[in-house]
């Protein structure tokens, strides 16, 4: 088997579709990170998900907007909605606050299936697909629409390495804030409320902050979920979905950002691991679920353990005469 052939082999449909999946779920877990970074739990981002998806796909499919700025307007069209919803909402601590959110998520799913526009419960089809917009530039505009490769495959490639680069940046980002004044505020507040006020943090402020933030992410996530297939529907944004973000974050790993990625990750391959038993996909699904909470607790990926790689990659460092990264950068 040559090497062209190997790669053909790994990099197939199947797998690329999955490893684009993969960048929308975790995406989707930052997104419900994001808010628990300062104590907030929110169920709410399947709502997000659904406002970024339908406002990405009706602008592409009834306005003709090009696919990149309708996802672009969905995800801050869902950030305005984060904020607007975060100001009442956010007087809410704990489960109150978890049984709000997750009721603006079933307000909207419900909307969505009413709705003329949305076409209710038959959904919305023919979506233009950004695999399929690439494929067809490449087609037209550049020689490997005569190549050996499909173009259909080379635009695989090419999204995937977009989505890549967008989680990048976002993981970036987040990286540098938890490591700034603004990530420190947070942590005051995860801690103790009441103590970060009385030291003079506003409170309100952060968190209707990071409220935005997981609108947003949400948002984007289901603005590019919405243009990787061809049919969105109400039932695609429902409580199973609200349920599927947070457990990315718990089995994951909540303490860290790395955690919610590998849990995104894992929960993403896991069933397409489990497709050779239909039968008993689910009960194993679960089995593994229960069982990880059992004698995982912290998740797959604890602080203690990011703590643990970090200081090893330091010492290496200092083996090798670099010089020690500094505590706090990212």
């Amino acid at each position: 088997m040559t090497m062209a052939d190997f790669l053909a082999e790994v990099f197939n449909a199947y797998n690329l579709q999955v490893a684009m999946l993969i960048t929308i779920n975790c995406l989707l877990g930052l997104s419900v990170w994001v808010p628990l970074s300062a104590g907030q739990l929110s169920l709410g981002g399947a709502g997000f998900m659904s406002v970024g998806a339908y406002t990405a796909a009706l602008l592409t499919l009834e306005a003709g907007w090009p696919i990149t700025p309708a996802i672009a307007a969905g995800a801050l069209f869902a950030a305005l909605l984060a904020f607007l919803l975060g100001y009442p909402t956010l007087r809410l601590q704990g489960v109150y606050l978890a049984i709000a959110t997750l009721a603006f998520g079933e307000m909207v799913r419900i909307l969505a299936l009413n709705l003329r526009i949305t076409h209710g419960a038959l959904g919305l089809a023919g979506i233009r697909q950004m695999v399929d917009e690439v494929a067809w530039y490449l087609w037209d505009h550049t020689s490997l629409g005569s190549g050996p490769y499909d173009p259909h495959f080379i635009a695989s490639l090419i999204v995937l390495g977009l989505l890549v680069a967008i989680l990048a940046v976002v993981v970036y980002c987040l990286l540098r804030q938890a490591s700034s004044r603004v990530g420190r505020a947070l942590r005051a507040i995860q801690a103790d409320e009441l103590a970060a006020r009385a030291m003079g943090i506003d409170t309100r402020y952060y968190k209707l902050l990071v409220f935005t933030q997981s609108g947003f992410l949400a948002g984007l996530a289901g603005g590019i979920y919405a243009h990787l297939y061809y049919f969105i529907g109400p039932s695609d944004f429902g409580f199973n979905r609200a349920i599927e973000m947070l457990l990315y974050v718990v089995l994951g790993g909540m303490q860290t950002l790395w955690g919610t990625l590998v849990g995104a990750a894992a929960l993403t391959i896991l069933p397409e691991l489990l497709r050779f038993s239909a039968s008993y996909r689910l009960m194993a699904y679960g089995g593994l679920l229960v069982a990880l909470m059992i004698f995982r607790p912290e998740g797959l990926l604890s602080a203690a353990t990011v703590d643990a790689l970090s200081f090893r990659r330091r010492r290496k460092a200092v083996a090798a005469g670099l010089p020690p990264k500094k505590e706090g950068a990212a």
